[in-house]
């Protein structure tokens, strides 16, 4: 019986060592580094920023030329309780066809706050807006000029590298005239 018993012992010693010379998987997973995509927040911020003021300028400038890669194809636009449909839909539509009647449109007391979540981010843009419509001889109306204030919410999702702007809502209130 005491051969037995040391019989066992030294065995149970042997597996022990022997099993902590070896590496397990889990020991092997802990020492494989891992890389991790270091995350610029500051500069995805800046480019968010970017592609809202690049629509804004647009905008301002009475064009939608260049605006619609800002925009996924089934990007969704609200506008004072309104949907609007896809970007495309918005652009010919209502926004489009509006730009033509504007003699200038300029923004004012602009600020933009943009939250990055990625793959997604937020902004919050509010401001005043100045619009000069044109007159018409023909109809018989002339100048006039709208004063309102405004707010933006829009939703972006950075796909292959860029932020692309996927949901857009605007509403507005004019101020006294």
């Amino acid at each position: 019986m005491y051969h037995l018993k040391t019989i066992t012992l030294l065995t149970t010693l042997s597996v022990l060592v022997f099993s902590c010379n070896e590496k397990t998987p889990q020991v092997e997973q802990e020492e494989t580094t891992v890389q991790e995509e270091i995350v610029d927040t500051a500069k995805d911020t800046e480019a968010v920023v970017s592609v809202m003021k690049s629509y804004k300028d647009a905008i301002q400038n009475l064009t939608t030329e260049g605006t619609f890669e800002l925009f996924t194809p089934d990007a969704t636009i609200f506008e004072q309780g309104k949907v609007e449909g896809t970007y495309k839909d918005y652009i010919d539509g209502h926004l489009g066809p509006e730009l033509g009647h504007f003699k200038s449109f300029t923004f004012s007391d602009y600020e933009i706050e943009a939250t990055v979540n990625l793959p997604y981010a937020f902004t919050t843009e509010n401001y005043l807006y100045t619009i000069v419509l044109k007159g018409d001889e023909v109809k018989g109306t002339k100048e006039r000029t709208i004063e309102s204030k405004g707010v933006a919410t829009s939703i972006l999702e950075k796909i292959d590298g860029e932020w692309k702007i996927i949901h857009s809502h605007t509403s507005f209130k004019k101020l006294n005239q």
